[in-house]
């Protein structure tokens, strides 16, 4: 019997799965992922993450602007991400935060989009999906001024007092691809100690991908399992216990999720 998983954090909509969705989502319950949180990151692509989600009873939607996709981003799209948060029942508002990777990232827009995402994430008490590279102390900062429901820090490669400090406020840690790696010492190491409780699974299809795939080829959500065995193996778990916790933090961090078989 297949390990029962989620997948926290998977962009279904991407270009690399254009109209191959059903057969990747196949694959992925195969391989026992039984429920898929697909985030939005532009007003763009509000429309077709709603599509896949209505599709594919196994897939929950997330709404939110990107900081990466903040430069275009108007204070219309703000507008209509609440008319999804009322409409569409999505089970976060994600994918948002600030990345401050890029040397020229906008910060002052970027900042404005997510704070003005999380008092939307406030008013209609949901959690969020945050993004969080480079900028994870003013993502910190941020979210102690404005309180939301918690959530996933998405992607978490910061360190073990950033990662105390997103405990404290209610949030999650998503793990993923970087962990597979060997020369990932610090992920690693944070995935085999921090508490378990703390520790959601994502892959952030296509994106991230695992070590144990064929370079420039893209991540998939069945390829969760093999990321789950890595953690398993990182705390001496077997793979059923490292399944079972995962996914009871899963639907702790987003309470509308739910599991489908």
């Amino acid at each position: 019997m297949k390990a029962t998983l989620i997948d926290t954090h998977c962009h279904l909509d991407a270009a690399e799965f254009s109209n191959n969705q059903t057969e990747i989502l196949q694959a992925a319950q195969a391989a026992g992922i039984r429920s898929l949180v697909i985030p939005s990151v532009e007003r763009a692509n509000f429309d077709t993450v709603q599509r896949l989600c209505e599709q594919h009873p196994n897939c929950f939607p997330a709404y939110g602007i990107h900081p990466m996709y903040t430069d275009n981003a108007t204070p219309e799209a703000l507008a209509i991400l609440r008319a999804y948060l009322q409409d569409h029942r999505p089970v976060a508002i994600g994918e948002i935060g600030l990345d401050f990777f890029s040397e020229n990232h906008h910060v002052a827009k970027q900042e404005y989009f997510f704070v003005e995402q999380l008092k939307l994430a406030r008013e209609f008490d949901l959690p969020v999906l945050l993004h969080t590279r480079r900028a994870t102390d003013t993502v910190l900062k941020h979210l102690r001024q404005i309180r939301v429901k918690g959530g996933i820090a998405h992607a978490f490669s910061g360190s073990r007092v950033q990662a105390e400090e997103f405990i404290k406020l209610g949030f999650k840690l998503g793990f993923g691809g970087a962990m597979t790696y060997d020369r990932a010492t610090r992920i690693r190491d944070l995935a085999a100690t921090l508490p378990m409780t703390s520790i959601v699974l994502e892959t952030d299809a296509p994106d991230i991908p695992p070590a144990f795939i064929a370079r420039g080829e893209p991540n998939k959500p069945e390829y969760l399992a093999r990321i789950a065995q890595t953690l398993a193996e990182l705390r001496g778990l077997t793979l059923a216990e490292t399944a079972r916790s995962t996914t009871e933090n899963a639907l702790h961090a987003l309470p509308k999720l739910t599991l489908r078989h």
